[in-house]
């Protein structure tokens, strides 16, 4: 006989689930709301759980972007349109975004942007110097930074 997979749970172990979901690591509404789908709860029940992660600050969407965009240009050396782009797509307010975008400061803002760049356009190992200007351009837009800044650095590095 078949058994239907999908184990039912109770709303205090959907909680429970749930607050170390987000303990774990930030997330945003979209994140709780994908994770929530897969638990097949009646909507008034996720509403009830998304209300008790707020009530008790487990989700907090302008720490989720601070964090998220602090991680994204740490780590991943991101650019701003990139991190805006990405922050979009989880459907977090102008607001925050705004706000996401003063965690990083101007000064390293441009300093990871030049060393990346420099470091970019020291390992790429194509000799056409057009086609090694391309890969560098797409490698930078491909990772969010400004199309001025990349445009700018070009004319620096090419001559």
């Amino acid at each position: 006989m078949y058994k239907n997979p999908v184990k039912s749970v109770t709303v205090a172990e959907a909680i429970a689930k749930m607050e170390h979901y987000c303990a774990y690591q930030e997330r945003c509404h979209k994140d709780i709301e994908s994770k929530l789908k897969t638990m097949m709860l009646i909507p008034e029940a996720k509403e009830k759980i998304i209300l008790h992660l707020l009530e008790h600050n487990f989700l907090n969407e302008e720490r989720f972007a601070k964090s998220f965009a602090r991680g994204k240009f740490t780590i991943k050396k991101w650019g701003k349109q990139r991190i805006v782009r990405e922050l979009k797509f989880r459907d977090i307010s102008a607001y925050n975004i705004k706000t996401a975008l003063k965690e990083i400061p101007e000064k390293d803002y441009f300093e990871t942007f030049h060393a990346l760049s420099e470091k970019k356009y020291h390992s790429i190992t194509e000799q056409n110097n057009s086609k090694k200007r391309k890969k560098l351009v797409d490698y930078l837009l491909y990772r969010g930074w400004e199309t001025h800044l990349v445009y700018e650095k070009m004319n620096e590095l090419f001559g």
